[in-house]
C-alpha cells in the first residue's frame, strides 16, 4: 500500500511531458502552418511577377492577396492621375451581378480614402468604428474585419490592397499584415515590369504605325486616306473607343469633325464643334495636348459633341500649326470607367500627331501642285478652243451661209442656215467656256461668270450630272455687283430645288446680259411644280427680283420639267 502523498508525486513528471508534447506538438503546428503560409507567398510572387500584361497583373495581386490570408473580399485600387482618387477598382468576391446591383465603383472616400491620404498599413477589427467610416450604398454586404496595405512602384504609391472579412470571423493578425505587405512589394515589381514590358510594345506598335503612315504619304494616297490611317492607328494603339478629327471652320471659333470613327461615329461626323467649352477647342485654342480623366461629367467641357454620360476618359492631340494655329485636333476617347490617358501614352501620341500635320501640309502641296497642273492645262484648253476650234467653226459657218445662197431648193437653204445658227450658238458655248476656264486661273474671284460657273459645279454632286451652262454678254462689265449677288443666289437656290424636288435627268442654265437686262433661265426635265408645294423659296425669288426692279416666271413646258426666268434691268429705273 502507497505512502499517502507518493502517487501525485509520481504523476508530476507525466503531466509535464504531457505539457511539453502539446507544447511541441504546436510549435511543429505553427512551424508547418509557417511553412505552408511561405510556400503559399513564394508561389503567389512567382504567379504574379510570371504575368507581363499590366491588366492581368493587376488581377493576379488582387485573387492572390486574397487567398493568402483567407479574406472573403479583396480589392485593389488604382490611384489615378490627382492623386486623391481611384481610377480603377478590381474586385474579388463579389459576383458580377451584385457589382452591377451596387452600381458606380468606388471613387477613394472612408476608409479607401484613408490609405491614399495616409499609404500605410492598416487593420481594423470593425470597419464601422473608424472615424473616416463612410458607409455603404445600398446592395452592398456588410463587411467588418479589414486590412488595407499601400503598393508602391518605385517608390510611388499605385495603389492599395483593400481585404475584409477574414473566414472564420477572426480579425486579421500581425501575420496577415506581413504576408499581404511582402506581397505588395512584389507586386510593385510586378507592376513595374508589366509597365514597361507594355510601353516597349506600345512603342514598337508606334514605330510600326509610323513606318505603315511614312508608305501611304510616299505612295501619294490622298489626304483623307492618311488621315484616317492616323486616327485609325491612334485608336487602336491606345485602346480608344472613338477617334475624331476636327478641323477649323472657314468662319472661325468652331471645328467641324472631318472624320469620326467609333461609336456613333455617322451622328458626329460633319458637326460642328465651338471651340470654346470643349476639350478639342481647348488643345485647338493652346496648341498642347490636353485631357479629361471623364469627358461626360467634366464641367470644364460640357459643349460639343463628345460631351455624353458613357464618355470616359479623353485627350485631344492638336495636328501641328498653320499660320499659328494647329491645322486640327486628333481625339481620342474610352468609355466611363476605363483607365485615363498616362503621359507615356500621351508623349508617342503627340508625334503620332506630328506625323498628322505632316500628311496634312504634303496634301496640301500636293493639292497646290494639282491645282497649278490644273490651270495650266485649263490655259491651254481656252488657248486652243479660242485659236483653233472657234476659228475653224466660224469659217465653217461662213462657207455654209455663202453656199446656201447657192441652193435653189428653199427646204434644203433653210436646213443650212439651221446648221450656221447652230454653229454660233455652240461657237457662244465654247466662248462661255474659255471665259469661265480663264477667269479661275486669273482668280477672279468676284467676276459673275466665275461664280455661275463655280454655283453649277457644286451641285454637280447633288444632281448625279453636270448641268449645261451657257453664258452670253458683257456680264462682267455692265451688271453691277449687286445685281450679280443676286443673280448668283437666285441661281444656287434654282439649282438646289432642281437637285431636291425636280428628279431631273437633265438641267440647262443661261446667263445673258443684253443692252437692258440679265436675264437668268435654269431649265430641267423633272417632275414639275407640284400642287400645294411649300413656296418659300419661290417667295424668296420673288422678292430678291423685286429688290432689282425686275421679275420672276415660272412655266410648265409642254415637254414637262420647270423652267424658271429670272431677269433685272441693269440700270434700274
Amino acid at each position: 500500500m502507497p505512502v499517502g502523498g507518493e502517487e501525485p508525486v509520481s504523476r508530476m513528471p507525466q503531466l509535464r511531458l504531457d505539457e511539453l508534447l502539446g507544447e511541441l506538438q504546436a510549435r511543429i503546428d505553427a512551424a508547418r502552418g509557417t511553412r505552408d503560409r511561405v510556400h503559399s507567398l513564394l508561389e503567389a510572387v512567382l504567379s504574379v511577377g510570371r504575368e507581363l500584361d499590366l491588366a492581368h497583373a493587376l488581377r493576379r495581386i488582387v485573387e492572390a492577396a486574397a487567398v493568402l490570408v483567407d479574406a472573403r473580399y479583396a480589392a485593389l485600387g488604382v490611384i489615378g492621375p490627382d492623386g486623391q482618387s481611384l481610377s480603377q477598382f478590381l474586385t474579388v468576391g463579389i459576383e458580377p451581378a451584385q457589382a452591377e446591383q451596387i452600381g458606380q465603383l468606388p471613387s477613394g472616400r472612408g476608409i479607401l480614402g484613408e490609405l491614399i491620404k495616409h499609404p500605410e498599413p492598416l487593420r481594423l477589427g470593425e470597419l464601422s468604428e473608424h472615424p473616416s467610416s463612410y458607409g455603404f450604398p445600398a446592395h452592398h454586404p456588410p463587411m467588418h474585419t479589414f486590412l488595407g496595405v499601400p503598393v508602391r512602384v518605385r517608390d510611388e504609391v499605385f495603389g492599395n490592397l483593400y481585404l475584409t472579412d477574414k473566414r472564420g470571423g477572426q480579425d486579421f493578425d500581425a501575420d496577415d499584415e506581413a504576408v499581404i505587405s511582402t506581397l505588395a512589394v512584389a507586386a510593385g515589381v510586378a507592376i513595374d515590369n508589366a509597365r514597361l514590358y507594355e510601353e516597349a510594345q506600345r512603342q514598337q506598335r508606334w514605330l510600326r504605325a509610323s513606318a505603315e503612315i511614312t508608305r501611304a504619304l510616299l505612295s501619294g494616297v490622298s489626304r483623307a486616306q492618311v488621315v484616317e490611317l492616323i486616327a485609325q492607328r491612334g485608336r487602336e494603339i491606345t485602346g480608344s473607343e472613338l477617334a475624331d478629327v476636327c478641323e477649323p471652320s472657314a468662319g472661325g471659333g468652331q471645328l467641324t469633325v472631318q472624320l469620326a470613327l467609333g461609336g456613333d461615329a455617322s451622328a458626329r461626323l460633319g458637326l460642328t464643334v465651338p471651340v470654346e467649352g470643349t476639350l478639342s477647342g481647348a488643345a485647338f485654342t493652346t496648341g498642347s495636348p490636353t485631357s479629361s480623366a471623364d469627358l461626360g461629367t467634366d464641367p470644364l467641357y460640357r459643349a460639343g459633341a463628345h460631351h455624353a454620360r458613357d464618355t470616359g476618359p479623353a485627350v485631344a492631340v492638336p495636328l501641328g500649326t498653320a499660320g499659328g494655329e494647329p491645322r486640327g485636333v486628333l481625339l481620342l476617347a474610352r468609355p466611363a470607367g476605363e483607365p485615363t490617358y498616362t503621359a507615356a501614352e500621351i508623349g508617342p501620341l503627340l508625334g503620332f500627331a506630328d506625323q498628322a500635320a505632316l500628311a496634312l501640309e504634303l496634301a496640301e502641296h500636293r493639292r497646290d501642285a494639282e491645282q497649278l497642273a490644273l490651270f495650266e492645262d485649263r490655259d491651254r484648253i481656252a488657248r486652243d478652243l479660242h485659236d483653233l476650234a472657234i476659228q475653224r467653226l466660224f469659217a465653217t459657218g461662213m462657207t455654209l451661209q455663202g453656199a446656201a445662197r447657192l441652193i435653189d431648193s428653199p427646204g434644203a437653204s433653210e436646213r443650212v442656215m439651221r446648221a450656221v445658227a447652230d454653229l454660233d450658238e455652240t461657237i457662244k458655248i465654247i466662248r462661255s467656256t474659255i471665259f469661265g476656264l480663264r477667269a479661275r486661273e486669273s482668280g477672279e474671284a468676284q467676276s459673275l461668270r466665275t461664280r455661275a460657273a463655280r454655283a453649277v459645279e457644286e451641285v454637280q454632286a447633288a444632281l448625279g450630272f453636270s448641268p449645261r451652262l451657257s453664258m452670253e454678254g458683257l456680264l462682267d462689265t455692265d451688271v453691277t455687283q449687286t445685281v450679280a449677288d443676286h443673280v448668283v443666289a437666285v441661281l444656287g437656290e434654282a439649282l438646289s430645288n432642281a437637285a431636291r424636288h425636280a428628279h431631273a435627268k437633265r438641267v440647262e442654265v443661261t446667263l445673258q446680259a443684253t443692252a437692258t437686262e440679265v436675264v437668268l433661265t435654269v431649265a430641267d426635265d423633272g417632275v414639275g411644280l407640284p400642287s400645294g408645294g411649300r413656296r418659300s423659296g419661290l417667295a424668296n425669288l420673288e422678292q430678291r427680283a423685286r429688290e432689282c426692279g425686275g421679275s420672276l416666271e415660272l412655266a410648265a413646258p409642254e415637254s414637262g420639267g420647270t423652267r424658271l426666268v429670272w431677269r433685272a434691268p441693269l440700270v434700274r429705273p
